[in-house]
């Protein structure tokens, strides 16, 4: 596999996951736009997969040049997918799901590692997920500040269980090189379960001590990671 080009990609695309929205990426907006990105933003309505693939593929076709795309948790599951678009130079997984061909969330979920810590999801309620808010801080945003913390668990959006169930019909890290941000607090998906995938990805790692919400906590570790993913020369993993 050729190298993608030495050239600094100075688009960034960020895509949230299941039970936020993208308000939570602010603080790395912040710092990216500061340091001369063109950053956007995705809103994805977390319904389904394929309406998340094309609500990012939307963003990814309105930005003028190479893009770094970038996804926390679910929205790993997005860019796997959408990264397949010619446009995408570079993948960053925010403690994400990295899936393979014909993987989904429920199959990446199904079998925790031993010991791991079960996220408080309450039973579907109309074809929709929500954490249980008084368990949410501890589980999703054990750094983030108390008052910011209650306000994402009272302003969770409902994720569908048919988002979960969306499967990658070809994953783009496997054409595209990528980095992946292991957050080893992570109460949602654990440590143990990163690693792997970020290796099976070829994907460059750093790990940071941090909760499942780390993009909100720590958006300098956060951004360090998407611009280095910016400005390196990498070959993809396959």
């Amino acid at each position: 596999m050729a190298e993608i080009p030495g050239l600094k990609a100075t688009n960034v695309v960020l895509v949230h996951g299941g039970f936020v929205d993208g308000s939570g990426w602010e603080g790395v907006y912040k710092i990216l736009t500061k340091d001369g990105y063109t950053v956007s933003i995705v809103q994805n309505p977390t319904i389904s997969l394929a309406d998340d693939v094309a609500a990012t593929k939307r963003i990814v076709a309105a930005q003028n040049g190479p893009v770094v795309l970038v996804g926390h948790s679910y929205g790993g599951v997005v860019i796997t997918e959408a990264g397949n678009d010619p446009k995408v130079t570079r993948l960053v997984y925010i403690t994400a799901f990295a899936p393979d061909r014909g993987e989904s969330v429920s199959t990446l979920i199904k079998n925790p590692p031993p010991g791991a810590p079960v996220p408080p999801i309450l039973p579907p309620q109309d074809g929709y997920l929500f954490l249980d808010k008084a368990k949410f801080p501890a589980s999703f945003a054990g750094d983030v500040d108390h008052e910011r913390a209650a306000f994402m668990a009272n302003s969770q959006v409902p994720w569908g269980v048919d988002a979960l169930s969306g499967t990658i019909s070809e994953p783009a890290w496997k054409t595209k090189p990528s980095w992946y941000l292991v957050a080893t607090e992570d109460k949602m998906i654990p440590p143990a379960a990163q690693r792997p995938m970020a290796k099976r990805a070829g994907s460059t790692v750093v790990e940071v001590a941090g909760s499942h919400a780390i993009y909100v906590s720590q958006p300098n570790a956060v951004a360090a990671l998407i611009e280095k993913a910016a400005s390196e020369v990498k070959a993809a993993a396959n």
